[in-house]
Formats: structure tokens, C-alpha cells, sequence
């Protein structure tokens, strides 16, 4: 028998899991502390949770358990059309938001084929067009942690597919709504795939404005990723979506894998997009949240806070005499959880992204950053 790593396809030989945030058994190892007392502000997920009505129609979908669920998921389809305004023949859904990133990538890209995307962002961007063999070029960000547009579009000059995340991961930043459409007029001009992932902008109030979802008609190259996992919770059943021309969406459904949502989360999904009563009580706390912990990390020694779009922070410790790895450990012995971003490419090790979450879980966080700094 060969040794399995000689049989192994070349392009998967050097692939490495990405890392997360909200990895909070690991800390429970690490650092010996129960679940329960640990407050996670590295998962920039709803700090309310999940909506009660879609906790009620997770237990109404038990009795559905035992049958195959709508592999199509229908329904749900058809409910998400209705909120954008869009077909159902424009939508798919996927297993979580990062099946449909390593669907698109599979769907388009061969061996030889570059993607471009930009240093720092998602993490799983990269792994996925890692695994389909094709190449990367990255273009890092401004030293303002923005994106510079020219840079990026020369980047895209012979590229087959672009990833852009808006507000971006980890930044917490916005790409202004003319800049981005520059970028994608110039994709639709050289014939450039164009993956937008859209996850955090449904915590920005005048969301609306800048999302690229009433553009799909315009640009039949583009597609929009959303999820159930940040805003409305549904973070552990996994259920997220795309949006974009029919032509893309065929493509798609036909190389997804069969029975891809579970019957609990794709009935969770379908009440959860509509209970505007808990989506309109969670912008109303990371408003008036991202206010308060703005205020209280920009008093912090050494800390230089990015001015948020989103809803978590990313913050520069350079100066605060310790590496993102040696903050992460000290506040996690007082109970805290952040993100150490020193695994996103383009960033050094003293760069840390902390969310947003409850009032009391908020002032428990800058208690342990006075102590700890």
C-alpha cells in the first residue's frame, strides 16, 4: 500500500483549516473555565440570539426530522424572493454561507485560473479557491486598512474571479457604494466573476443603500452571498443564501450536493427573515452598543481603535506593549474571549477584532481590559 499522502490530489496536499472565531471549547480546554463562564466576543454574531418565534418553528419542524428535507429548499426560496423582490430562480441556499463559497468556487474555477481577493479579508475565500488548485493574487489593503480600488482592478486584469466582503472581515469596514461600482463595471467589462459577500451589511441600518442586490439584472456576472448566521442568529443550523442571475443560480444548484439544509434550519430561516420586531430591537443595541464600546476601547492605553461599520471592532495593540496572542491569553484568564487576528493574511500579530454584544457582557469587557492593561 502507497502512503495515503502519494494519493492524495496535489492542489489538497498543503491545505490547512482556517481559523475562527467563536472556537469556545478550545478555550474552555485551554484555559480551564466552564462554558458558561466565558463571555465570547470573538463570533461577531446577534448579541440578542436567536428570535423566539424561530426557536417556536425549530420545535414545530421536529416532527419533520425523520423524512428527507426539500433538497430545492422551496419555501424558504420563495420567502427570501419576496423580501428582495427578486424570483426564487434567483436564489439558492446553502449549508451556512461558506458551502456556497466553495460551491462558486468549484462551479468556475479550473486549475490555471487566477481569483483575486484582498489581504486581509475572509479567511475562507482563500481555501476555496486553494482547493480547486487555481491561483491568488492579493492585494493588501491601504494603511488605513481600506481598500485601494485602482490597485484592486489592475489585480483583476487577467483574473477569472474576484471576492470582495463589504463591510469587510476583519476591517469592520465599508467600500464606498461608487467605488464598489466601479469594481464591478470593470468585472462586467473583463468578464470577471464577482463574489460579494454581503453577511455583516445587514447590521448597518441603511443597509438598503449599500447592497448590490437591485443590481443582479445589470450585472449577470455577479453574486451576492447572505446569511441566517449573523444577524438572525441561526449560527449552529447552518443555512445562508445566494443571489444572482438565473444563468449562475442553474449553474450552482446543479453542482450543489442533494438535501444540503436540514428541515430545522431552513423552517427557522423562513420565520426568522420576517420577525422585524427582534431584527428592529437588534439594530437599536449595536447602535447604541457600538457607541459605548467605541468610546470605552478609544480610552484604552495603547489602543487605536478603527472607527466601525459593522458590528465589531478591529483595533490596532501595537502599542500596548503586547501581541494580539499574549492579549487573547490574559483576557481569557479573567473569562473574555477576543479574536487574535494574527492568522489573517496581511496583518502582523498585533491586530485583535472584538464584537459587539450585551450592555452588562460590554462593560465586563473593558473591567478585564483596565486589569489586564
Amino acid at each position: 500500500m502507497k502512503p495515503i499522502s502519494n494519493l492524495v490530489k496535489e492542489n489538497l496536499k498543503n491545505l490547512k483549516p482556517c481559523v475562527h472565531g467563536g472556537e469556545i471549547l478550545d478555550a474552555v480546554l485551554r484555559s480551564g473555565i466552564k462554558r458558561e463562564d466565558i463571555l465570547d466576543f470573538s463570533a461577531s454574531v446577534n448579541p440578542l440570539g436567536t428570535s423566539k418565534k424561530a426557536l417556536i418553528a425549530i420545535e414545530a419542524a421536529f416532527s419533520q426530522v425523520a423524512s428527507y428535507p426539500d433538497s430545492a429548499s422551496t419555501e424558504l426560496r420563495e420567502v427570501i424572493a419576496k423580501h428582495y423582490n427578486v424570483t426564487k430562480d434567483n436564489i439558492i441556499v446553502g449549508n451556512g454561507s461558506t458551502e456556497l463559497m466553495y460551491l462558486f468556487a468549484e462551479a468556475f474555477l479550473s486549475k490555471e485560473d487566477i481569483a483575486v481577493m484582498a489581504a486581509p479579508t475572509f479567511g475562507e475565500y482563500e481555501g476555496a479557491v486553494r482547493k480547486t488548485g487555481a491561483n491568488i493574487r492579493f492585494v493588501k489593503l491601504d494603511n488605513e486598512q481600506k481598500l485601494d480600488t485602482t490597485a484592486f482592478m489592475n489585480a483583476m486584469i487577467g483574473a477569472k474571479m474576484v471576492f470582495i466582503c463589504n463591510p469587510n472581515n476583519p476591517t469592520s469596514l465599508l467600500i464606498p457604494t461608487q467605488e464598489l461600482k466601479m469594481i464591478l463595471d470593470f468585472a462586467l467589462e473583463q468578464s470577471v466573476l464577482v463574489f460579494l459577500d454581503e453577511d455583516f451589511l445587514e447590521f448597518i441600518e441603511d443597509e438598503h443603500q449599500h447592497s448590490m442586490i437591485n443590481n443582479i439584472c445589470k450585472y449577470p456576472n455577479l453574486f451576492i452571498l447572505r446569511s441566517f448566521t449573523k444577524l438572525f442568529g441561526l449560527t449552529g443550523l447552518r443555512v445562508g443564501y445566494g443571489i444572482a442571475d438565473k444563468e449562475v443560480i442553474n449553474v450552482l444548484v446543479a453542482a450543489k450536493i442533494p438535501w444540503n439544509v436540514n428541515c430545522l434550519a431552513q423552517a427557522a430561516a423562513v420565520v426568522a427573515l420576517n420577525d422585524n420586531e427582534h431584527l428592529q430591537k437588534t439594530h437599536q443595541l449595536i447602535r447604541q452598543e457600538k457607541e459605548y464600546l467605541q468610546k470605552g476601547l478609544n480610552s484604552v492605553r495603547g489602543f487605536n481603535v478603527y472607527a466601525p461599520d459593522a458590528n465589531f471592532f478591529f483595533i490596532n495593540i501595537r502599542e500596548t506593549g503586547y501581541t494580539a496572542a499574549e492579549l487573547t491569553q490574559k483576557l481569557l484568564a479573567h473569562g473574555i474571549m477576543i479574536r487574535d487576528c494574527s492568522s489573517f493574511k496581511g496583518l502582523d500579530s498585533y491586530y485583535i477584532r472584538v464584537a459587539i454584544k450585551l450592555h452588562n457582557e460590554n462593560m465586563k469587557l473593558l473591567e478585564a481590559l483596565g486589569k489586564v492593561i
